[in-house]
């Protein structure tokens, strides 16, 4: 045995780099005996050193239910793992296996063998050589060179959700091998970013995952398989030594920063990649099995609110503190400025999976000191049908607002009784949120994200086509709520491909000029194609990734796009700053509905189009706004100038005119005769006039 030191502390977890040694803490209530085993390489055989933290030696510790040991002589890069002796018996909900390596619950960095499997983890006998193991990671020694967070107002943020990988892995990325698909491969398309003028990113999850947990054949390339809840995705380094993900990740978020933009984290705190009761054993199911998650009555069994084969057991005062314990560390020691909670509603659910109605992990989060001015976003539902959206708890939580991806979606494809709704959504939606007297900003509005149709196939396909996926596209959403606009899948049609391009544009539109924080996907802006495969979790190929030419091919759209974007960019954030509600800052607004005729809005079911106008009292500014689905053009009449005319309605946006006279440079807006305007069919109109009287 190793000899160990005698400073050995129980706080705090993990392995914590000290003067001359590290000191290692895990928990388990309920092992009998544990080991930490150190390796010298990724794919060694055998652990180079054994200690026994044994609760009767008076060299290591057992305090409580942590176990923890101090070895001197140990230094940052050294890899690690866990055995842990005691029961198994599954239907007690213990499932101890002293023969398999584990992942340490707050390790900052993972080292994954070439020859890793994911089913020796779930088989009888020794996997050491194939396991994943933890690193030790000294964050402190990082030169952050001054980062400062750029702390955007929500009034003034721009979401694009984006992949690591996705977006740099195509080779017409331009990129050399080593750095496409990897942190330091986004840095260097941090320009294009900056051209687009969004002002966070938010990255489909890079907590280190098991990419063999998926079908057979395939890999698991969006990431919702979680296992280390602390260390960055290894795969997405350029790196090849041990410390080079959590280092490249940090050289990531300070390059952005440097750009104004924001980090936001898509986070899942509600499985693990561990699976349902027949899952590999690779951490907190070998650690204290009935701890971390929610067990069935049979206790064999897990309760699978994820729909994924397990659940995190979040409430409990343990994992409840891991959760909080890791937000923090990304905020302190990796400088993120946000995080997005996938299936943030079984964060909700108690040990049993009963619905609470103040949940302690979602008051920690919302509560807790260091995460105060961070942007915590909640996916407002679960697999098992718990739909929260309009109800989540909590004072600073926004949410996605999944109704308005699918009112705006029923409006544009021309649905009988959508108008009413999709009114509503414009305007911050108040049926949903003006019962809670928050700002307008609580609804992250999106139609399309990571999981669906790109926006391409929105206006391209009218079913999926998940073959790819190996599971007889039966995989993936049935009801998309899409149009193909006349032809399923890429046509030489003109005149479709010139519908599907409107209606990409009265999406955007919409999108852009709601009231919330708008987020758009990915590839969007140049209409990137999943080829009508609307759940590609498993494709890490040409049908996930971002093609580089289709900025040049959709060109008109990309400069559509960076017009939206730059006028949101000026919007005014006073009504933020003054903390007005939702519904104050609508009547302050001075808004009015239209029809054809002025103030005669036609809200029957058979209605297909609507127009609104609204005042910019900061800016001196009235908006006029026409959104026409209907398959006919419609002559809207037009408030009138009380000013006889000498300022003009100017023509920011028309969706139906070719480029460059869909949308206008601001400033370059032309005029419009006084009293009406048609519209042609599917489409939206942005008018304006000043009002300073110059």
């Amino acid at each position: 045995m190793t000899p160990v030191d005698s400073k050995s502390r129980s706080s705090p977890l993990g392995a914590t780099v000290r003067e001359n040694g590290v000191n290692f803490s895990v928990y388990s209530r309920n092992a009998t005996g544990m080991e930490l085993v150190f390796f010298d390489r990724e794919d060694d055989k055998k652990p180079s050193r054994i200690i026994q933290i044994d609760p009767f030696d008076p060299w290591s510790g057992h305090t409580y239910h942590y176990w923890h040991v101090f070895v001197s002589g140990v230094r940052e890069g050294q890899l690690y793992g866990y055995r842990a002796r005691g029961p198994y018996e599954p239907d007690k909900g213990m499932r101890f296996d002293p023969a398999k390596v584990l992942l340490d619950p707050y390790g900052r960095g993972v080292v994954v063998p070439m020859n890793y499997s994911r089913e020796a983890a779930g088989k009888a006998g020794d996997n050491a050589a194939v396991a994943m193991k933890s690193v030790v990671v000294d964050t402190g020694k990082y030169d952050w060179q001054g980062d400062v967070p750029p702390k955007q107002p929500s009034a003034r943020t721009i979401i694009y959700e984006m992949h690591v990988r996705g977006f740099t892995r195509h080779p017409s990325s331009g990129l050399p091998e080593k750095t496409r698909g990897t942190y330091a491969g986004l840095i260097e398309k941090i320009p294009y970013l900056q051209e687009l003028g969004v002002t966070a990113v938010e990255l489909l999850p890079v907590f280190q995952y098991d990419a063999q947990d998926c079908p057979p054949g395939l890999v698991n390339y969006w990431g919702y398989a979680p296992i280390s809840f602390f260390a960055p995705h290894q795969a997405y380094s350029s790196r090849r030594d041990p410390l080079g993900p959590a280092d490249e990740f940090r050289d990531m978020v300070k390059a952005l920063h440097r750009a104004d933009i924001e980090v936001i984290l898509d986070v899942v705190f509600n499985h693990t990649a561990e699976g349902n009761h027949a899952g590999p054993t690779l951490s907190f199911r070998g650690l204290d099995n009935s701890v971390y998650y929610i067990l069935e009555q049979d206790r064999t069994y897990y309760a699978n609110y994820s729909g994924t084969g397990n659940t995190l057991k979040a409430n409990h005062p343990v994992v409840r503190r891991m959760i909080v314990d890791s937000l923090r560390y990304w905020v302190e020691e990796m400088h993120v400025d946000g995080f997005r909670f996938d299936l943030a509603s079984i964060l909700a659910r108690d040990a049993s999976g009963a619905l609470m109605s103040n949940p302690p992990v979602l008051w920690d989060i919302e509560s807790d000191p260091v995460l105060a001015g961070t942007k915590i976003i909640a996916e407002a539902w679960d697999a098992a049908g718990l739909y929260q959206v309009g109800s989540f708890v909590g004072d600073s939580w926004k949410e996605w607002n999944g109704r308005f991806r699918d009112d705006v979606r029923s409006f544009f494809r021309g649905e009988d009784g959508s108008l009413s709704r999709f009114a509503d959504r414009l305007v911050g939606s108040p049926q949903i949120y003006g019962h809670e007297n928050r700002e307008a900003e609580q609804s992250i509005n999106f139609v399309t994200c990571h999981d669906g149709f790109t926006l391409n196939d929105l206006v391209s396909y009218d079913s999926k086509h998940n073959e790819a996926n190996g599971e007889d596209n039966r995989d993936g959403s049935n009801d998309n709520l899409s149009w193909n606009c006349g032809a399923e899948g890429p046509t030489d049609d003109p005149v479709v491909k010139q519908l599907r391009n409107r209606q990409a544009k009265n999406f955007l539109t919409v999108t852009l000029i709601s009231l919330g924080v708008p987020m758009i996907l990915m590839g969007d802006e140049v209409r990137r194609t999943q080829n009508g495969n609307n759940n590609a979790y498993c494709q890490d190929n040409d049908i996930g990734w971002f093609d580089w030419t289709l900025v040049t091919k959709h060109a008109d759209l990309h400069r559509f796009a960076k017009l939206l974007i730059a006028r949101r960019r000026l919007r005014d954030v006073e009504h933020e700053q003054r903390r007005l509600s939702l519904n104050q800052l609508i009547s302050e607004a001075n808004k009015s509905w239209h029809g054809t005729k002025l103030g005669q809005p036609d809200w029957s079911e058979h209605s297909h189009s609507v127009a609104f106008s609204a005042e910019m009292k900061k800016e001196r500014l009235l908006l006029h706004v026409i959104m026409n689905a209907y398959w006919e053009p419609l002559d809207f009449e037009l408030p009138q100038a009380e000013d006889g005319g000498k300022n003009p309605w100017c023509r920011w946006i028309d969706t139906a005119l070719d480029s460059p006279n869909d949308i206008s440079e601001w400033q370059a807006s032309p005029p419009v005769p006084d009293h009406s305007y048609r519209a042609a069919p599917r489409s939206v109109i942005v008018l304006w006039r000043d009002l300073s009287g110059s």
